[in-house]
């Protein structure tokens, strides 16, 4: 019998003896079999009193006296599980990121053999197309950050908490650590895969999904359908080394598209599917110093912790929305595009999150108002136009427009970092050679000026290059216009957040997709057969919930095959 206990208040250096006999004495019992942690979190509300807090099942016997003044539990580390039928015409599914992957894990556990079309390469190739790129400038419009196994989640952070009570979470999570993730996101109050180990827990995906009878098709593009009755009946994809075009008949189509396939909506454009406008956001990347963060997040307790995060908001009175979205503590600012003569950022970490930067979107709210002239596409177009200004001003060779925010905000143009880099490099060696004598004192304090007059020194992590310059060229005017008041604003929150030689990275676009494809409650669009699932198709926000979409659409054709 395992007993639900909550909000236990642990010290940051505890030990499980520690938890054993806090457990025991909250139960006012020494029979305990064992401890399972179901959430672990930080309570930082008190710099003084920085603490863990837990949630833990503890097994005890079934003739422990105090049973009923808790809740019984079941701990649950299995995946998903289904009873096995079968189907005359495979599903097919478009687009092989995380509401892909799980629609497609779940189909091929209910024997339904799913195809699944990649116009992206396999992971590992993938990897290599993109450091060709951010190390090269040769972007590869097939596979890149957006496109390819994995999907763009696969270069960031590999969060996985959610907002969202779902039956599921559980599930997922116990497939991704089934697949080779970290095992402490199953108790993590904010679990992150980190992008070193997400290629490993992709790939290991891939091949259950194989195991279980489904197909995966890389370097295969959906060029278009057809239909009988208003209901999907073929598919037409090309493969991508030869130019052949391939059929499949089908009865089922899910497409998992990401945000920016842009391609794959205007077929959907021209075949009559629903679709509609919606908000979504644009911005760019800001850049601090972790250890500040760190510090000012957690105080002098920030040295028996990992990096600390945030999550900031204002509302404005000019009726936007600033926010910050996907940070990355420890993490890198990276290029993310998918087309040629753009610029387009995001964010990325490792599992570790032990690099010197801590990186996040600050972003204002766009409304379909702002860029809708007469087609549900416009979006795009809003997106495109930004996305080219910024490659332009960056000086056309895919380095990012970047500048300080005391400039930013007093509408100066930044000047180079490189001088300051070789500086603090120099420092960095001179103080690892002066820790071993006594001038180690007269050296840091010899040079406590340089760092007090160029307060916190950070450079910019993104690749290829950044070009210095005036970023509000290559933004629109109300999102200038808001950054400016919200900047100030978030620093008054967390210290450090916006100090002045902090750096921001333009432009951020692709936060979510500007079109949703309409569905019913059957989850089929205007077509029916006709799926949209996941952060493409305007009903997801990441990982968990993009996997979580995917997973239930997969029940729906696993419902209606079954009636």
């Amino acid at each position: 019998m395992i007993l639900e206990i909550n909000n236990l208040n642990m010290p940051l250096n505890y030990s499980f003896t520690q938890l054993i006999n806090k457990c025991k004495t909250k139960l006012k019992t020494n029979n305990i079999k064992n401890i399972y942690k179901l959430k672990e979190s930080v309570d930082a509300r008190n710099k003084n009193n920085v603490h863990y807090v837990l949630n833990v099942g503890v097994e005890v016997d079934n003739k422990y006296k105090n049973k009923f003044k808790y809740k019984i539990i079941e701990v649950d580390y299995d995946g998903l599980s289904y009873k096995k039928i079968s189907c005359t015409k495979s599903p097919v599914i478009v687009g092989f990121g995380p509401s892909g992957i799980f629609a497609g894990l779940a189909l091929s556990k209910m024997g339904l053999n799913p195809i699944i079309v990649e116009q992206g390469k396999d992971v590992d190739s993938r990897k290599e197309d993109v450091n060709n790129f951010w190390n090269n400038r040769k972007l590869n419009k097939n596979s890149n950050v957006q496109y390819g196994e994995g999907g763009a989640g696969t270069f960031s952070d590999g969060k996985l908490n959610t907002n969202i009570n779902d039956k599921y979470n559980r599930k997922v999570i116990n497939e991704f650590i089934m697949a080779g993730a970290p095992k402490e996101i199953y108790y993590n109050s904010k679990p992150h895969i980190g992008s070193d180990n997400l290629p490993t827990v992709v790939k290991n995906i891939r091949e259950t999904i194989i195991k279980n009878g489904g197909k995966i098709l890389f370097n295969h593009k959906f060029i278009n359908f057809s239909t009988k009755n208003n209901k999907i009946n073929k598919v037409f994809i090309k493969n991508l080394q030869t130019n052949d075009i391939i059929e499949i008949e089908t009865d089922n189509l899910i497409l998992a598209i990401g945000h920016s396939a842009f391609e794959t909506f205007k077929v959907l454009y021209d075949n009559n599917v629903n679709l509609q406008p919606k908000p979504f956001a644009i911005g760019v990347r800001i850049e601090q110093n972790q250890s500040l963060i760190n510090f000012s997040q957690y105080g002098e307790s920030a040295k028996y912790l990992k990096s600390a995060d945030y999550k900031l908001v204002t509302h404005l009175n000019n009726g936007r929305s600033v926010f910050t979205f996907c940070m990355c503590p420890g993490g890198q600012v990276v290029a993310s595009n998918c087309e040629e003569n753009s610029i387009i950022t995001n964010g990325m970490s490792n599992y570790a999150r032990n690099l010197s930067n801590s990186n996040s979107a600050i972003l204002v709210n766009v409304k379909p108002d702002d860029f809708m002239n007469g087609n549900v596409l416009d979006g795009f177009t809003f997106q495109r136009k930004y996305e080219k200004l910024a490659f332009e001003l960056g000086g056309s060779n895919y380095n990012a427009p970047c500048q300080k925010v005391k400039d930013f905000l007093s509408c100066n143009k930044s000047k180079n970092y490189t001088k300051f880099s070789i500086k603090i490099k120099k420092l960095d060696k001179n103080i690892k050679k002066y820790k071993k004598n006594a001038k180690k004192t007269l050296f840091l304090q010899k040079n406590d000026i340089f760092f007090q007059n160029n307060q916190n020194i950070i450079n910019p992590s993104y690749k290829p290059n950044v070009t210095f310059c005036d970023i509000s060229k290559c933004l629109p005017d109300f999102v200038t216009e808001s950054l400016k008041q919200a900047l100030p604003i978030f620093n008054s929150k967390i210290k450090h957040f916006a100090d002045d030689n902090c750096i921001l990275t333009a432009i951020e676009t692709r936060t979510s997709c500007p079109v949703q494809i309409v569905r019913n409650e059957s989850g089929q669009s205007n077509i029916e057969g006709l799926y949209p699932i996941g952060e493409g198709a305007g009903y997801a926000g990441g990982i968990m919930t993009s996997a979580l979409d995917g997973i239930y659409c997969a029940e729906k054709i696993y419902n209606k095959l079954q009636s």
